[in-house]
Parts: structure tokens; C-alpha cells; sequence
């Protein structure tokens, strides 16, 4: 899978940005991050430097970089593309934070599917210790020690939430963990710990190998450099794209050869449903923020069958800690199944908005907040097209319930 347009990371030497990084005193390093703008390309949006200055400050003995490579939100494979193609930037991304804030260990958590690149990705980090790019005395920068191990995800879809990827490095259930403290002050066994996502630190290998200045001067004023876009569904060339922060998303379904599109899931199955009439927006967390998918729909597209997908989805990831999120995707994803039989009350389905509300505000962390956007979504929009459905045969009905 080619990454089109730009292609930043492919132009960086090896080592650039590392040398650059070393060459400077450690609180510049964090003011250049905080400069360029650099914010979480997981999808929150927190500024990157902000973290970094903040876990730099903790007084500890030991601190740790985590990269968070657990993908799992359906539609999103940016993060596999550049692991596969471009991993010694993340690994040099994971040291400069290391040497940013102090820490000697750097964990890659990788996402359980994605095991079929681990070999690789050892071979890479081994090579990098002869090397003397991790280890003691990194690239000659005396005192500074720093290297990287992975550890394999099972595979859970809360754990790509940075405070429940910390309990199962821990050998814990992974669920989030009440907030604060923050893992920047008390993470990874009660350190300070810096978790960031893949993109996210690939960039920061590009920023210091290029500059922070040129990062600056792309995008948006509020959302500065580039982003990496998992395009898939109903496009001619599906793949990851590379543009701008402030693209407007017309521009983005274009290049990838969109036709007759209806709208856009933009931030994967968790995201939001964006209509063809509203696709002048443009992706920068001031308008529309993606941690990177955006799936094309057609106008041959039944949106109930998309809703009954990533229903289904949530309602097996839910990891049952909160009540409301626990049952209150089975109870959508039963509304989202009446709404396909015709057999939906208006009353119900006002109940089932007024559930998708409250799991929002009560869920603790962003599956129960965003499992049901999509939901919600898709009634502000096309209300009309999935309501009044002709009721389903008896038969089928009852056939589908004994089943």
C-alpha cells in the first residue's frame, strides 16, 4: 500500500532528526516540539510538547516512552503502513522523546494483529543497537541511555486508550483508569510516562530533521503540518494519503476517486458521518479532527446495514466496566436491528438518542463516549432514509429470534 501525495517521510535521511535532536540541550528539544505545533495524530489532538514538558518536569528515577501502535479502530491502517515502511523513524521519534524527558525505556505496544510484523520490527531495533543508535551512550551523546522493546496487545479495542494500554503493560485487565493523575506524572508502574501514537512520532523525527519552522508553516494556524488519511471504501484507489492539515475533505475523496459519494465516516467506526453537503469542511481539529480514517459511502450504501457493523463492534469491545456503556450498545444495536424491520417507534427511537446522549456524557472512557456518534450521526443527517422501513415478514422475524 503506497502512501500518495507528499510523501514526507520517505524523503528523511536516516539519523537526521536524531542528530539534530542530540546536538541540542534537552529543554530545547521539548520548546522545539511545543513550537512546531505538533499535536497527537491518534485522534485526541493534545499537544505533543505539552506532554513532553510536563513529563520532563516529574522528579523520578525512572521514566518511561510508550508508543501506542495498538490500531484498532475499524478503517484505520496508517499506522501498519508506516511501521512497515518507515519504522526507524518511530524508533528515532521514541528516543528523542526519551532524551527529551529523561527516560531510558522505550515500549512499542503493538497491536496483536499486527504480529506478523514484529520479527522485522526486532531485526530493525537490533541493527540500531550495533549501530549505536540505542543503548548506552546513544550516537555518542554521553550519559544518555536509551533503548526499545516490544510488547504484543491481545488484541482489546479499549486498550488503544493510552491509561488502559498502561494496565495491560502492567499484566492487568485492560480498562481505563480514573483521571488524574495523569500517566505524564503517574503512568507506567506510578512513573511519568509519555504515550504517543505512531504517526505522532514519526513526525517528530521529520520536525527535527527538517525543522520545526517547516512543519509551522503547514496546515492550519491551529493545526500545523500534515496528516496521513486511511482511505478506504467506496473509492477508486483506496490506500493512505498524505496532506495538508485544513484540506477540505471534497479535495481528499477526489484524489481518491470518489464517485456518486453520499458521505464520509471520518474517524473511523467512533467518528462521525459527515453528508455530501457538508463536504467543504476540512479535516484539522478545528473542524472535523481524525486520527486518520475516512471511509467512503455511496449512494448505493443502506446505512443501517454500516450502523449494524459498528454496532456489533462495540457491543463485543466493550469491556463491561461502565453499566451505561456495557448495555447500552446492545440496547442500540437492538434499536439499529428494529429500525431494519420497520418495528421502531418513534417514541423508542427518541429513547435510543436520549441513551446515545447519556453514554456519551457518562461513559469512562471513549468507546462508551463515541460508540454511539455513528448512531446519532446518521439520524441528524438522514433521518428520513432510515426511518418508515416496511415492516419485515412475520416469518422472517420470528425466524430471525429463534436464531
Amino acid at each position: 500500500m503506497n502512501i500518495r501525495n507528499e510523501v514526507t517521510f520517505a524523503s528523511i535521511r536516516p539519523k537526521d532528526g536524531l542528530t539534530a535532536a542530540l546536538g541540542k540541550d534537552r529543554d530545547v528539544v521539548v520548546e522545539e516540539v511545543l513550537r512546531s505545533g505538533l499535536k497527537g495524530r491518534g485522534g485526541a489532538g493534545f499537544p505533543t510538547g505539552v506532554k513532553w514538558k510536563l513529563a520532563a518536569e516529574a522528579k523520578a528515577e525512572e521514566k518511561y516512552i510508550i508508543c501506542n501502535a495498538d490500531e484498532g479502530e475499524p478503517g484505520t491502517f496508517k499506522d501498519r503502513v508506516i511501521l512497515a515502511e518507515w519504522a526507524d523513524l518511530v524508533f528515532e521519534g521514541m528516543t528523542i522523546a526519551g532524551y527529551a524527558i529523561g527516560a531510558k525505556s522505550g515500549i512499542i505496544y503493538l497491536r496483536g494483529e499486527y504480529g506478523y510484523l514484529r520479527q522485522a520490527l526486532e531485526d530493525k531495533l537490533a541493527l540500531r543497537r550495533t549501530e549505536g543508535l540505542l543503548g548506552d551512550d546513544v550516537m555518542g551523546k554521553k550519559g544518555f541511555s536509551f533503548d526499545i522493546h516490544i510488547h504484543m496487545g491481545c488484541g482489546a479495542y479499549v486498550c488503544g486508550e493510552e491509561s488502559a494500554l498502561i494496565e495491560s503493560l502492567e499484566g492487568k485487565r485492560g480498562e481505563s483508569r480514573n483521571r488524574p493523575p495523569f500517566p505524564v506524572s503517574e503512568g507506567l508502574f506510578g512513573c511519568p510516562t509519555v504515550v504517543n501514537n505512531v504517526e505522532t512520532l514519526a513526525w517528530v523525527a521529520a520536525i527535527f530533521a527538517l525543522g520545526p519552522d517547516w512543519f509551522k508553516h503547514v496546515g492550519t494556524e491551529k493545526s500545523s503540518g500534515y496528516k496521513l488519511l486511511s482511505i478506504s471504501g467506496d473509492v477508486a484507489h483506496p490506500g493512505v494519503y498524505e496532506f495538508p492539515m485544513g484540506t477540505k475533505i471534497s479535495a481528499i475523496l477526489k484524489a481518491a476517486g470518489a464517485e456518486r459519494p453520499k458521505a464520509a465516516v471520518v474517524g473511523g467506526a467512533s467518528g462521525i458521518l459527515v453528508p455530501a453537503k457538508d463536504f467543504k469542511r476540512a479535516i484539522c481539529f478545528e473542524d472535523v479532527s481524525t486520527g486518520g480514517s475516512i471511509i467512503v459511502l455511496s449512494e448505493d450504501r443502506d446505512f443501517l446495514d454500516i450502523l449494524e457493523n459498528f454496532q456489533e463492534f462495540f457491543a463485543d469491545e466493550s469491556c463491561g466496566q461502565c453499566t451505561i456503556c456495557r448495555l447500552g450498545n446492545v440496547k442500540l444495536l437492538e434499536g439499529i436491528r428494529l429500525l431494519k424491520e420497520g418495528r421502531c417507534t418513534t417514541k423508542h427511537l427518541q429513547e435510543l438518542c436520549t441513551l446515545g446522549s447519556s453514554m456519551r456524557a457518562a461513559s469512562k472512557c471513549g468507546l462508551g463516549q463515541a460508540s454511539p456518534n455513528m448512531f446519532l450521526s446518521i439520524l441528524q443527517h438522514f433521518k428520513g432514509e432510515v426511518l418508515g422501513r416496511p415492516q419485515a415478514d412475520d416469518h422472517f422475524v420470528n425466524k430471525r429470534k429463534a436464531s
